[in-house]
């Protein structure tokens, strides 16, 4: 534990959020300095709130990285952006992270009336600077800056790390003294089982065609570690019909192959253990209107 006092330590919670694809997860991992939450290049791959635990000298910042916020047109849909607004309202200080190069669009038009609408004004994160000439940041900053919603304004890069330490800085800055609520070497709240599937789930993004992963969910039925220090992993895979699931399978199960492989790898550096993993596929017809699903991702079934 660390050698500083009670009275030395700050402690609050800071949530991060955006429309989908404006980088959340790869600022959040980044300012923990580990991966705590997955990241693809598919919109909506955070479904529920995840928690990045970072620490800078005597304080400890809780990041909770919210799924993107969209116009829902699915209960799963409305459950994520009931999470994401939520997260926000808990939160002892509220970044909105914009993708830069995209500018305002209509999703981030709807968050700024959010954002009006609950009376909350946030920090505003201008990200993937590196893709934008600086005439166009410079004018987008300041519209963003009229509308009154910002405390502060930061152009950074979550990519490659230009501006987030000011940026962490400055939240550090704003946490309010107290004890720490989680131990100096915590990264998450997540629970492994669930760690696990989420990591198995960013390799099905990553290896399964445009439409598939919303259609898909991955869980971790056993989570063993045995005698010799190994894990032993079993997950299903549930789609809503057969056809999906021959696509996950592939040609004589050549593509859960390689979605179990390159998961492995990764569990393997994380939980810096041998990690045997086990990939069942399975049909689950209308499986997002399954309360018990919500449940397990912290989602609210009703929103």
């Amino acid at each position: 534990m660390t050698d500083a006092s009670p009275e030395m330590t700050r402690c609050g919670f800071v949530a991060v959020i955006g429309a989908p694809n404006a980088g959340k997860s790869t600022l959040v991992n980044l300012l923990v300095g580990a991966k705590v939450t997955i990241v693809t290049h598919k919109v909506q791959t955070t479904r529920t709130r995840v928690l990045g635990i970072a620490l800078r000298d005597e304080t400890q910042v809780c990041f909770i990285d919210t799924p993107g916020i969209f116009k829902p047109k699915r209960r799963l849909d409305r459950a994520m952006v009931s999470a994401a607004w939520q997260g926000a309202q808990e939160a002892d200080a509220t970044v909105l992270l914009i993708d830069a190069h995209a500018g305002v669009t209509d999703e981030v038009e709807d968050i700024l009336k959010g954002l009006e609408k609950e009376g909350r004004k946030a920090v505003l994160a201008l990200n993937k600077i590196d893709m934008v000439k600086r005439e166009i940041l410079l004018a987008l900053a300041d519209r963003l800056n009229k509308t009154g919603l910002f405390t502060d304004i930061f152009m950074i890069s979550a990519e490659n790390g230009d501006g987030t330490e000011d940026l962490m800085a400055h939240l550090v800055s704003r946490m309010a003294p107290g004890p720490w609520l989680f131990p100096e070497d915590q990264l998450s709240d997540m629970p492994q089982m669930l760690l696990a599937a989420e990591v198995t789930r960013e390799k099905l993004f990553l290896n399964v065609h445009q439409e598939l992963p919303y259609a898909l969910t991955v869980e971790t039925e056993s989570y063993e570690v045995r005698k010799d220090g190994s894990i032993r992993i079993e997950q299903v895979v549930y789609v809503e019909r057969e056809s999906q699931r021959a696509i996950i399978l592939g040609k004589n199960g050549a593509k859960v192959k390689t979605v179990g492989s390159a998961a492995r790898k990764e569990l393997e550096e994380m939980f810096e253990s041998k990690v045997h993993l086990f990939l069942y596929v399975k049909v689950r017809d209308r499986w997002q209107d399954d309360p018990e699903r919500y449940r397990m991702w912290n989602l609210d079934f009703q929103a």
